[in-house]
């Protein structure tokens, strides 16, 4: 990489899309306005990721160096344990708390709006699917990964993140899917109340969703796939 994002306003195509999300602030907001991946698929420079959805790269860093970068967060990113205890409280807790009340009134809005020409058929079915694979991926994460980071065993997490990598790109598709059975959950203009809470609750979970992601294949998993495994246990 030839800059630094000390310095947006000399921002240039080379840094990855990951490595802005983790860096500048607000970066985040328009690569999701732009459709652009910067959870799963967060290891594509900037340019090439621009060239594949056919945006104007140039207008691109124009927007992003209008905004500030951040302070690192060293003792955030340096210990693993910390970043752990955050993603349990801020993204498994809150997702396994998310989806059953989603499920209900998925299930209620295609039973009672079953005739509606934009009623989201389906959609139940797939949110019970994803929980299933959601509760599963964060189950191996806690049983087995997270314990694995945090007493430092570096060799032995490679295979370990590289499924989760595989997984959260799975969950990728899933929210592609719940975009495509809800019109990028956009409720007709006579849905009724839990037909809009619905789609706004599915909105929320999307967002959660890819933050959970990125900070796990962008801030997380980095720390043990390079030479050292982050932990300080002189592995390296």
């Amino acid at each position: 990489m030839t800059t630094t994002l000390e310095h947006p306003a000399h921002l240039d195509g080379n840094p990855t899309i990951g490595e802005i999300a983790v860096r500048l602030p607000g970066a985040t907001a328009v690569f999701r306005r732009l459709k652009l991946d910067f959870c799963c698929g967060g290891n594509v420079p900037l340019a090439q990721a621009a060239q594949d959805k056919g945006i104007d790269l140039q207008a691109l860093l124009a927007e992003l160096s209008t905004l500030t970068p951040a302070a690192p967060d060293e003792s955030l990113i340096q210990e693993p344990g910390a970043l752990i205890e955050h993603i349990l409280a801020r993204y498994h807790q809150v997702h396994r708390a998310q989806l059953p009340e989603l499920i209900r009134m998925a299930h209620r809005v295609e039973a009672v709006h079953r005739s509606h020409p934009a009623v989201p058929a389906g959609l139940g079915d797939a949110l019970e699917r994803m929980e299933a694979e959601l509760v599963e991926h964060m189950e191996k994460e806690e049983q087995v990964l997270f314990p694995m980071l945090t007493q430092g065993r570096h060799p032995m997490a490679k295979h370990p993140i590289a499924m989760m990598r595989h997984e959260h790109t799975e969950h990728g598709k899933v929210l592609d899917n719940l975009d495509r059975l809800t019109h990028d959950m956009q409720p007709p203009s006579d849905a009724c109340n839990t037909w809009r809470a619905l789609y706004v609750g599915l909105a929320q979970l999307k967002d959660d969703l890819i933050a959970h992601i990125h900070l796990e294949n962008n801030v997380l998993f980095p720390q043990f796939e390079s030479t050292g495994c982050g932990s300080g246990c002189g592995c390296a």
